[in-house]
């Protein structure tokens, strides 16, 4: 069969690191269930092409793998079972960054700049609210969520920084954007805090204290070689699928200051606004489509963070009065605001209770 170049890929479909697919791959051979006449044309390369450190592949033949992996072993949470195997021999260029930072902290802030590199279909986001470090995965659209990555990506951030750092590291809470699977009980097993099915996005909490954890084994001249290597490969891979990105943060900045008009942002692109919208339908994006995302992800975070009362909210995304943000709220979620802040809160305090109050009545 043909075996594709690493840089002769498809400037049109989202990508994925071929470590990840390789690492699936070595665990369908533990399994004795691994027929490369079958998988090879799926993924477009063979084998041994994965090997490449370059070599991304469509993420949607990256999902189609996943579904073989499922039937193959008759296993559901066969991402879940794979993410938890840890192989330093077998983490690829970005995992050995992460591991040989300094801190938690510093290896989250990597993990999240250099995520673009294991998986183009997926915006991975990182903040802080109080003591929570959380975790946010965004697929760019319905197509591109994958249960069974997504389990393993789960499995894998977590057990990998045991492995590394610190063996008691454990979730606070954690939601998941699938349906709760047959399953469901592994998940809390694993992953140390409870979990939450069907959500709008799949997020990770943990302690912010962890983030000052120093990495044992970090290597600093494996970390300056690698590094050096990965921001190779991400300058070159900087213009794919980047103007999409460029008009998601300005449609993000601008969404608290004015109104979101394509015209004004095709302005400041130096353009028309039915070139702004060509260039964006060459990636499958549309103007609305990206309005509506910034709208819902903002409307999220805060709704969930409780830094700001719902009108305040309202106000700040754009909406004439909150009636109306509650309605689109309630048709992103199928929960009004207050539902859904109330599911994402800690027990209160009296204390707490009376500046909620407060706050509130602003």
């Amino acid at each position: 069969m043909t075996v594709n170049a690493p840089l002769a890929e498809n400037n049109d479909k989202p990508l994925v690191a071929a470590s990840s697919t390789l690492a699936l791959v070595h665990y369908l051979q533990r399994q004795g269930v691994l027929d490369a006449a079958k998988v090879e044309p799926i993924l477009g390369h063979t084998i041994e092409a994965l090997s490449a450190p370059d070599l991304r592949i469509p993420a949607d033949a990256h999902y189609q793998f996943w579904q073989y992996a499922e039937r193959v072993t008759g296993d559901p949470g066969v991402g879940l079972h794979a993410g938890q195997v840890v192989d330093p021999e077998r983490m690829g260029l970005v995992g050995h960054v992460f591991f040989n930072c300094d801190t938690l902290g510093e290896a989250v802030t990597q993990y999240v700049r250099l995520h673009r590199l294991i998986n183009e279909s997926v915006t991975l986001s990182f903040e802080q609210t109080g003591n929570e470090a959380i975790l946010t995965w965004q697929p760019d659209g319905a197509e591109h969520y994958c249960r069974q990555d997504m389990d393993r990506t789960l499995a894998a951030a977590l057990c990998r920084t045991r492995h590394f750092i610190h063996p008691t590291i454990t979730a606070q809470w954690v939601e998941v954007a699938h349906p709760r699977p047959d399953y469901a009980s592994e998940y809390e097993t694993l992953l140390g805090g409870p979990v939450r099915f069907d959500c709008p996005t799949t997020r990770l909490a943990f302690s912010s204290d962890h983030l000052s954890h120093p990495i044992p084994k970090r290597n600093p001249y494996v970390y300056s070689a690698v590094l050096k290597q990965v921001n190779g490969l991400l300058a070159r891979l900087g213009s794919r699928r980047s103007f999409g990105r460029k008009i998601r943060r300005l449609i993000s900045k601008q969404m608290s200051t004015d109104r979101i008009d394509a015209d004004t942002l095709a302005k400041k692109c130096h353009m028309s606004r039915q070139t702004l919208y060509r260039r964006l339908k060459r990636e499958g994006l549309s103007f609305h489509d990206l309005v509506e995302q910034v709208r819902q992800d903002k409307a999220l975070r805060y709704v969930a963070g409780d830094h700001y009362a719902l009108g305040e909210i309202a106000f700040l995304l754009g909406f004439s009065e909150l009636s109306a943000f509650s309605r689109a709220f309630k048709r992103w979620t199928g929960q009004s605001p207050a539902q859904y802040r109330a599911k994402h809160q800690p027990p209160k305090t009296t204390s707490d209770k009376h500046s909620n109050i407060a706050k509130g009545s602003r």
